[in-house]
């Protein structure tokens, strides 16, 4: 991500606030962003509004990996696009080592695109078939032209490519030359340029085969621990974010109905939709799988658009009573050790324990 505008607030990225390790790079309160629905092509009018994210809080550490989980349409995109400024929220709070990134413009703004990047999801459409390969990694700095010098920088995006497994040579290719893997793989490296805190991964190995998926996810894991980075990882696979996951946040429609570490939601999940999710994860180990407690859920999801009163996952629910109908869950520890958003949470294994776990 960058941003050449230049405003008075006369902030840099040296002059961002430092945290040490485990301490909160991120912090989200009440977020929410609503998308206005329109009528009238002259005289256009507002008849209602899509509540893409609807009151998410979430909280991310420095070198912590937060697993963003849950199915098409809930959302998840949505809050990355946040996280990075592409969208402005409706209302709540970003908070990047305290300050609000909603209230940032100029220079303040251009010092927070820096620190935080974001990977997507399509490695097709994110690559500018125009433009080689080196050019790419490189874009970002010709906005932040401290980052890397400009008689070194070939030097540099080829060690960038080498870093994330591709051959330096590369740099005056194309994207069309590439496979899927491959592309994602510059992605990352052009994510890495600028340094970053943070790195957003929207759904990064989804578009990619299985095989593919795990060498992605195992060269994150590895630059996390060479640079000390930071990962909002967004997935619908459960297993890949276990993998990669100190923490997994579950959401539905809008909002977060579960979160705890990856032990905790996998383990014990305690809200009737993470459960119906974990049901749905296929074992690797044959011996286990007719030991699996499947769950179908019925009915469908629900419009953002006009979500139901109350408990919003309620008309899905083989728990739902009265009380959900008229008084929204908090998303509150109710003895099960870990925070779910259901009145009637309840600790349940959905998935045996695969050997080595």
């Amino acid at each position: 991500m960058s941003d050449d505008s230049d405003g008075s607030t006369g902030a840099t990225a040296a002059s961002l606030p430092t945290t040490a390790a485990g301490e909160t790079l991120l912090e989200v309160r009440d977020l929410r962003k609503h998308f206005p629905l329109t009528q009238g092509i002259v005289f256009r009018r507002t008849i209602g509004h899509v509540r893409a994210v609807d009151g998410v809080n979430l909280t991310l550490r420095r070198k912590e990996t937060v697993g963003l989980v849950g199915e098409s349409g809930c959302g998840k995109s949505t809050v990355s696009k946040l996280l990075v400024a592409l969208e402005k929220p409706t209302s709540g709070s970003i908070l990047y080592k305290g300050r609000d990134v909603a209230k940032m413009s100029g220079r303040a703004l251009k010092a927070y695109r820096r620190e935080v990047q974001i990977i997507f999801q399509d490695p097709y459409a994110s690559l500018n078939p125009r433009m080689t390969v080196g050019d790419i990694v490189a874009e970002g700095w010709a906005v932040h032209a401290d980052v890397a010098p400009r008689k070194g920088r070939l030097q540099r995006t080829q060690e960038l490519l080498d870093r994330v497994g591709l051959n330096p040579d590369y740099v005056n290719r194309y994207p069309h030359q590439f496979s899927g893997g491959q592309r994602q793989r510059i992605g990352i490296a052009r994510a890495l340029a600028l340094r970053p805190e943070i790195i957003v991964c929207d759904e990064p190995v989804s578009a990619l085969d299985v095989s593919v998926q795990a060498q992605v996810v195992n060269l994150l894991e590895d630059l996390q621990d060479e640079f000390g980075l930071s990962y909002l990882f967004i997935a619908h696979d459960l297993s890949v974010v276990r993998h990669i996951s100190d923490r997994v946040a579950v959401m539905y429609l809008g909002s977060i109905v579960e979160e705890g570490t990856d032990e905790q939601v996998y383990a014990s999940p305690s809200h009737p939709y993470t459960q119906a999710l974990l049901s749905s994860v296929p074992l690797h180990e044959p011996a286990l799988r007719g030991q699996k407690d499947r769950i179908l859920l019925q009915g469908d999801v629900p419009s953002p658009a006009d979500p139901p009163s109350g408990c919003r996952f309620r008309t899905r629910c083989w728990k739902a009573q009265d009380v959900c109908a008229v008084e929204p869950p908090a998303l509150v520890d109710r003895g099960q050790g870990h925070p779910s958003a259901c009145h009637f949470a309840e600790a349940r294994r959905v998935v045996p324990l695969e050997e080595g776990r």
